[in-house]
């Protein structure tokens, strides 16, 4: 009998969340065969078998927060069922295949074993028993383990929970009762109207966390311009489709916006370095971060080596790492060492926002939606430009107003006159 391990995912990445598992207990498995997905803060990841036979058991359900190299499996030799179960744990194993009856047998068959147990398994409960526990209002040592070394699942609380009212404790119930307001308020049950409650992917909780963090930590401000989108959407309208067709890829906005960054950051090295303890390290690459929106949350892929790209190879990067994300294929490589971000809220029709910077990058530039407005041009002429927002976050800690301010009129200069980007991009 082998152990499924949790793999080393990634210098960052110490632990995931078991996504689904791709089989059942008894399925037979060949070497390669994916067996499960986990999802970590980043990407998800594969876990396949690494020899053939058959799923014994199933440690870590789906939704069970698990570590690097932590068993959540066993796989067993050969084509039988359950022939590799060990012989001291038999009863586990046809427990974990049966059906709800199983925790009918609860403690007065062992109860100089309960106690101890109980108490074990509160103090090894997985998140997601603990947080349905909270909902229920169950005590956790009141719950029946079936787990062999006796840590507490999210099943074994729903088990519980189906179950008659422990005799310990006759105020837990189903339905909500007068006698235990205190839990249902700090389960947020008390709604009078229809809700729907969803657990948040780890994913999304870890953006969370570290968008807050990056608030905490950074002394983040943001300045403002406006760029004349005229000169990129003329050169754009006549060059479209040429570069389709000789590169096979469109012609968009984000390379000439990659290309103007990555000439202001040459010119303003500091907003393309990070803070480590009292240094402050100066990046002399350009490896740039471009905001993709994706199923399961905003995620940042990097576009290696800007600078020594043209055109087309910045829109191709981009293009691949844009459907890599919505697929859920990114590779972790594709995700680490960005020094400056780009993030275009005027996709989905943002006209001015303030972006949170990618931490520990210490600069972010914001695009945001085109459009026409009056423009003077100069005394006496007014007339209507395709005009954008633009805004650059940045971390005052290091980058001072005025470095800021000049970096992002360098941006607008850029992208007012496109021609300037083969020089200075």
């Amino acid at each position: 009998m082998s152990e499924i391990k949790v793999p080393a995912m990634g210098e960052s990445i110490t632990e995931g969340t078991v996504s689904r598992w791709m089989v059942k207990e008894g399925d037979t498995v060949n070497q390669g065969d994916v067996l499960l997905e986990l999802e970590t803060d980043k990407v998800n990841i594969e876990i396949s078998a690494e020899e053939s036979g058959v799923l014994e058991k199933i440690i870590r359900s789906e939704g069970e927060t698990v570590v690097i190299g932590e068993t959540i499996g066993t796989l067993s030799a050969g084509t039988g069922g359950g022939s590799g179960a060990s012989a001291s744990e038999p009863a586990a194993s046809e427990d974990k295949k049966a059906s709800a009856p199983a925790p009918e047998v609860p403690t007065p068959s062992a109860p100089d074993a309960a106690t101890p147990e109980s108490s074990d398994s509160a103090k090894t409960a997985s998140p997601s028993a603990r947080k349905l526990a909270r909902e229920r209002g169950i005590e956790l040592d009141q719950v029946q383990s079936k787990d062999p070394i006796g840590r507490v699942y999210q099943d074994d609380v729903k088990s519980h929970s189906n179950q008659a009212p422990a005799p310990a404790s006759a105020p837990v119930s189903k339905t909500p009762t007068p006698s235990a307001p205190s839990a249902q308020a700090a389960g947020s049950s008390t709604y009078t109207k229809p809700v729907e409650r969803q657990r948040m992917s780890r994913r999304r909780a870890t953006i969370a966390k570290r968008l807050v963090e990056a608030q905490q930590t950074a002394a983040m401000l943001t300045t403002f311009n406006e760029v004349d989108m005229t000169a990129i959407m003329d050169v754009r309208k006549r060059r479209k489709d040429k570069f389709k067709e000789k590169h096979e890829i469109n012609l968009g906005f984000m390379s000439f916006f990659t290309k103007a960054v990555v000439g202001a950051l040459k010119k303003f090295p500091t907003v393309n370095a990070e803070i480590d303890g009292d240094d402050v390290v100066l990046k002399k690459y350009y490896d740039i971060g471009i905001a993709v929106s994706a199923k399961e949350g905003l995620v940042v892929p990097v576009v290696r080596d800007a600078d020594r790209l043209g055109f087309a190879e910045i829109e191709k990067s981009i293009a691949d790492l844009a459907s890599k994300a919505r697929s859920n294929t990114l590779a972790l490589s594709d995700l680490q060492g960005g020094t400056f971000t780009i993030t275009n809220g005027g996709t989905f029709g943002s006209l001015l926002s303030t972006p949170i910077l990618n931490t520990p990058q210490v600069g972010i530039l914001g695009m945001h939606k085109i459009q026409l407005r009056p423009v003077a041009i100069d005394a006496e002429r007014m007339e209507n430009r395709p005009m954008m927002y633009i805004a650059l976050s940045y971390d005052h800690r290091i980058i001072d107003g005025s470095e800021a301010v000049r970096f992002l009129v360098t941006v607008k200069e850029l992208l007012e006159d496109p021609e300037s980007l083969l020089i200075e991009g």
